[in-house]
Parts: C-alpha cells; sequence; structure tokens
C-alpha cells in the first residue's frame, strides 16, 4: 500500500499587496497553496503573477499582508533554511560563467553543502539531468546553448534542488510543443509525490490540462481560484483577456480555450 501524499498547506497568503514605483502591482490576494498539488496562476501580461511569485518565494517582501511557508513567515526562514525548502525557476536563464551544463544543473545542491543529504548529489544531478531531457548536453558550456535548452537546464537545477515546494516561472516560455508538455508532466509528478508546485503560465489550455488549481489574476487582483473548469468560463476569460473565447469541454477531459476568430 503506498503512502498517503501530503496535502497540508504549504503557502498561506493573506491580503498581499505589492506596491512599486507609485503603482500598485498586487491588490489584496489571498489564497492557499497545498502540498501534492500544482496550482497554476494565469492572466494577462501585467497581471502580477511573477511578482506573486516572487512573494511566495520570499525574494520580495509585500507592501501589505503576509504570506506563510508551512507555518512560518517566509520572511522568518533563514536563507539556506529556506533555500531546502523551496526552489524557484525565474524567467531569466543566465550563467556568467562558461560553466557546464552538469555544473550549473549541481549548483542546485548548493543549500545541502554540509548536510546529509549532500551525499546524494551525484544521484540528484543525474537524475535532474534525465528528468528535463539534457543529459547528452552535460558537458556542454551553459552558454552556448539555445533559448529552449537553457530552459530545460534551469529547471534541471531546480529539480536537483529536491524541495517541497517549487516555484515555476513561465518554464514553458522557450521550449518546442514535446516539452513543454514534458515540463508539466514533471510538474504533476513532483505534485504525486507531495511536492508543493506553483507555475506561470500563458497557456491556458496547458494549465487546465495539468493543474488541479488556477489562480486567475487581473490587474493585480485574484479574480479566481479554483478548479480549471470553474475558473476559465467563455465570459470570464473574454471579460479578462478581452478576447471572445470557446470553451471546448468533453466529459473526462481538461476545457481546451480557442480563440473565437
Amino acid at each position: 500500500m503506498s503512502a498517503a501524499v501530503d496535502s497540508s498547506v504549504a503557502f498561506e497568503v493573506r491580503g498581499v499587496g505589492v506596491e512599486l514605483g507609485g503603482s500598485r502591482i498586487l491588490e489584496d490576494v489571498s489564497l492557499d497553496v497545498f502540498h501534492g498539488r500544482v496550482l497554476a496562476l494565469v492572466g494577462p501580461n501585467g497581471a502580477g503573477k511573477s511578482t506573486l511569485l516572487s512573494v511566495l518565494s520570499g525574494d520580495r517582501s509585500p507592501s501589505t499582508g503576509h504570506v506563510e511557508l508551512d507555518g512560518r513567515s517566509v520572511g522568518a526562514w533563514a536563507p539556506g533554511d529556506l533555500a531546502r525548502r523551496r526552489a524557484v525557476l525565474t524567467q531569466e536563464n543566465q550563467v556568467a560563467f562558461a560553466f557546464s551544463v552538469r555544473e550549473v544543473v549541481a549548483m542546485g545542491r548548493t543549500p545541502w553543502r554540509g548536510t546529509e543529504q549532500y551525499a546524494l548529489d551525484d544521484a540528484a544531478v543525474a537524475e535532474a539531468l534525465a528528468k528535463a531531457d539534457v543529459s547528452h548536453l552535460a558537458r556542454r558550456a551553459f552558454p552556448s546553448l539555445s533559448g529552449g535548452e537553457k530552459a530545460r537546464v534551469s529547471l534541471a537545477r531546480v529539480l536537483a534542488q529536491r524541495t517541497q515546494t517549487v516555484l515555476l516561472d513561465e518554464p514553458t516560455a522557450a521550449l518546442d510543443l514535446r516539452h513543454q508538455e514534458d515540463v508539466m508532466r514533471i510538474a504533476r509528478e513532483l505534485a504525486l509525490t507531495g511536492v508543493a508546485v506553483v507555475v506561470v503560465l500563458h497557456d491556458l489550455s496547458l494549465a487546465a490540462a495539468y493543474a488541479d488549481d488556477l489562480a486567475l489574476l487581473d490587474g493585480g487582483r485574484l479574480v479566481a481560484h479554483g478548479a480549471p473548469a470553474d475558473v476559465l468560463t467563455p465570459e470570464r476569460v473574454e471579460e479578462v483577456y478581452g478576447v471572445p473565447v470557446h470553451v471546448i469541454t468533453t466529459e473526462g477531459s481538461a476545457p481546451i480555450i480557442v480563440p473565437k476568430r
């Protein structure tokens, strides 16, 4: 009999607001993120998705409200402890020096240095390279890679970190169709092991296919939060995106969102 998957609250977000340069980027956002589930943050450009992800990660402090990770304020975690609890994939996939792909992925193991987990480095790196389909690039210099290859190597670095919370900012943006599907399958596999996954996506159909929950943002506000079929109604998508759409649903399948042309 398999062990029960952890379904406890990973992040508790209450009344979060962020003001930057006199502009309100987020306004009164409240939601819970659970271990064992994939939450997709969706919404138009400028909706506040990446800003919310940075608040969850602890890289940005909210102007109002608070965020707790595993029952403790994100800002109260020591940097090393925080790095062992959550891994973050940002939109930037740049490395200043000509490190090899394997060296870049191994950087994900840095938080575990000096702990018993550090003995698992080689296995963690090899597994991450394979999952992200970049084992064949292990000896290549990171700057020599294409944009999509860099994105997959950066994902492998996050996977090698082996945390119970994973935050991914547009991980599919530079990828071809196959690797977009691969990334989201990896997100689902992580959730099945009890990991809390939060992913920023623009493709609504992809989000609906792989996420357990969607949080739809618009103008810095949380418009809707729930199951994909409940959030992605034709009326709501048109209101938020300004484009009329067909929402195609079949029994047992996730909604597919297609613009009316």
